[in-house]
């Protein structure tokens, strides 16, 4: 909107299940983020690096963020991604001179310069706003896509009783974006996917990269003090057939940087 083409920071509204058995933008931001966006308006900016047109001429869609699966007007079943990777990739691939798609599930982050963006809210949306954005050169899928999703939404607030000592959801799978996108063969030259894993990061990257066709695989290690999610800063390893590089522990917007560059390498190779 207005406001925030004059460069206002607008929190919210989020979009979603309403009272009334509603749907659509009205809904509060949650507490946490507000305290976030609040915080990261005081945090020092990163040094901007001077352009570079190493990906000029190129397509680039990426998919940043959480999906939230509602359960109720109230409730969903979400992740804890924050988007900053993802936005960091966005705003480095269009200071390399590409032109960048950014699907975005919902966070309180600003939208980098140069960078278009469609906001979601579930794993459906995404589904849809990606493969509607392509053709494409390159696809980096670093969203956390909720694998499952409630198979019914409560039209109204699942309330609790004296009688109710638990409630069961029935979840169903999620398309999976990455695995159909990787079809697209004539709409792609390079896929990349990202694995956030808890153990075993190798194994299950490489499994990634041969189940879903991908091209390259970015890894790295949750629930560790080298980042990860909800963190600025991260560490990963990067997969490919017959090859691997390792980025250690930096700032996301240094480690898109590094990433990028990888990416542009393995176009051409």
């Amino acid at each position: 909107g207005l406001l925030r083409e004059r460069g206002a920071q607008v929190i919210g509204p989020e979009d979603g299940p309403l009272a009334e058995g509603e749907s659509g933008p009205g809904r509060l931001t949650e507490p946490n983020a507000i305290v976030a966006a609040l915080a990261g308006l005081h945090a020092p900016a990163p040094a901007e690096p001077p352009p570079s047109s190493e990906l000029k001429g190129l397509r680039v869609l990426i998919s940043a963020g959480p999906t939230y699966e509602d359960i109720d007007p109230v409730r969903y079943v979400g992740n804890r991604s924050s988007g900053k990777m993802g936005y960091a990739l966005a705003a480095a691939a269009a200071r390399l001179g590409a032109q960048v798609v950014l699907v975005s599930g919902p966070v309180q982050l600003a939208t980098p310069a140069g960078v278009q963006r469609v906001d979601v809210r579930s794993a459906a949306q995404m589904r849809e706003a990606v493969l509607g954005a392509l053709p494409a050169d390159i696809y980096i899928g670093a969203a956390a896509v909720s694998d499952y999703t409630p198979r019914q939404v409560a039209p109204q607030k699942l309330k609790k009783t004296a009688d109710t000592q638990s409630l069961t959801l029935e979840l169903v799978r999620t398309p999976d974006i990455l695995a159909e996108v990787a079809t697209q063969t004539n709409a792609l030259k390079l896929v990349v996917g990202f694995a956030a894993e808890t153990h075993d990061v190798e194994k299950y990257a490489r499994g990634k990269l041969v189940d879903k066709r991908l091209d390259l695989v970015i890894a790295n290690q949750v629930g560790i003090s080298t980042g990860g999610f909800e963190s600025d800063e991260n560490a990963a390893t990067a997969y490919w057939q017959g090859g691997e590089q390792v980025f250690p522990g930096t700032s996301k917007a240094v480690l898109a940087e590094q990433l990028l560059s990888l990416i542009a390498q393995r176009l051409h190779a």
